[in-house]
């Protein structure tokens, strides 16, 4: 946008937009398209909705360029209509499962705003990770969006200081279904590995090591991660887990990974963001769970608080921000 061009606030405020296209994907009005049901009499009963609400909706939805309507009453797919179908666009725009708490979580701005702290319980009657706990068919989402299907493959290409030939053992703390472990596992062949994450979370990894070949070189433990960690294992990983919570809680699971890693093992963050960067950008775990992208000094601060010395920080490719520590 030209520097002298001004924001259009009009299309920057609007929330009509957003919801219809959150409520077609909840509805599958893609796939119901895409099956052949194209005329609106014929899809409202498809999705069990009121005709004339639906036309409305998918009318404004074709104004905006997702849909397209050759003839009154008609739908057809685009390109931006198809992509309502990907998987992770299910799940993450879904108003049934964990796109639903994604998208009203946004109404408590006003509280994250005024406190600094997240106002997801007001919103659901519980915080956000207590709210997963509860309801086990949400919790499932959450870990299909943040895992192979909201992501694909994960890339594993960082490099620990000296390589991976000194690594034997290593410990994926707060690892979800196991996606990545198992990628990590299936590329070095000479590592173990243990997954680490609450009990309904690794009673789902099974799929992935065995589609990765390499389920008998890994163990799970179902725990929380504020509990103590399995010791004595050459590496600890914590990718894209200390942006989740605030400075009280990260501190807390880093100081359990450096008392599991003493006296030689060694601990490395992964975050999905470059810490030198200067910019405060705003993040849905930010507004979900009072997350906080920090900065290079920000991790040496709580690092140190929880028992550990940052030996090297550095950009890897593709995405990573690698901080490596060891136990004080």
């Amino acid at each position: 946008m030209p520097d002298d061009a001004p924001a259009d606030i009009d299309a920057l405020g609007d929330l009509c937009t957003p919801w219809c296209i959150h409520t077609a994907v909840t509805l599958r009005i893609a796939e119901h398209i895409a099956g052949g049901v194209t005329g609106i009499d014929g899809i409202a009963r498809a999705v069990g909705c009121d005709a004339e609400a639906l036309n409305r909706m998918l009318s404004w939805l074709v104004a905006k360029g997702v849909f397209e309507e050759p003839s009154p009453g008609c739908f057809s797919l685009n390109e931006a209509a198809r992509a309502l179908m990907e998987p992770a666009r299910r799940i993450g725009m879904d108003l049934g499962g964990i796109g639903g708490r994604m998208a009203y979580a946004w109404g408590t701005m006003p509280t994250y705003v005024r406190t600094g702290a997240p106002g997801y319980a007001e919103m659901f009657g519980l915080p956000f990770w207590e709210d997963l706990d509860a309801h086990p068919a949400l919790a499932a989402s959450f870990d299909d969006l943040i895992g192979q299907i909201g992501h694909g493959t994960p890339s594993v290409a960082f490099q620990p200081q000296g390589g991976w030939e000194g690594v034997h053992t290593v410990v994926d703390v707060g690892g979800g279904t196991g996606v990545f472990l198992a990628e990590l596992l299936r590329v070095h062949p000479a590592l173990t590995g243990t997954l680490v994450d609450l009990p309904r979370t690794v009673a789902r990894a099974e799929a992935a090591f065995g589609s990765a070949g390499v389920a008998a070189r890994v163990s799970t433990i179902g725990q929380s991660f504020f509990d103590p960690l399995p010791g004595g294992a050459d590496l600890y990983l914590l990718k894209n887990v200390i942006n989740d919570w605030p400075d009280a809680e990260a501190v807390a699971i880093l100081t359990r990974c450096a008392e599991a890693a003493r006296p030689r093992g060694r601990v490395i963050i992964l975050a999905g963001i470059d810490a030198y960067e200067a910019s405060r950008p705003l993040s849905p775990e930010m507004v979900l769970a009072g997350g906080k992208h920090r900065t290079l000094t920000e991790l040496q601060t709580i690092a140190g608080r929880a028992g550990l010395e940052v030996l090297a920080a550095a950009q890897q490719p593709p995405r990573y921000f690698v901080v490596e520590c060891r136990p004080i």
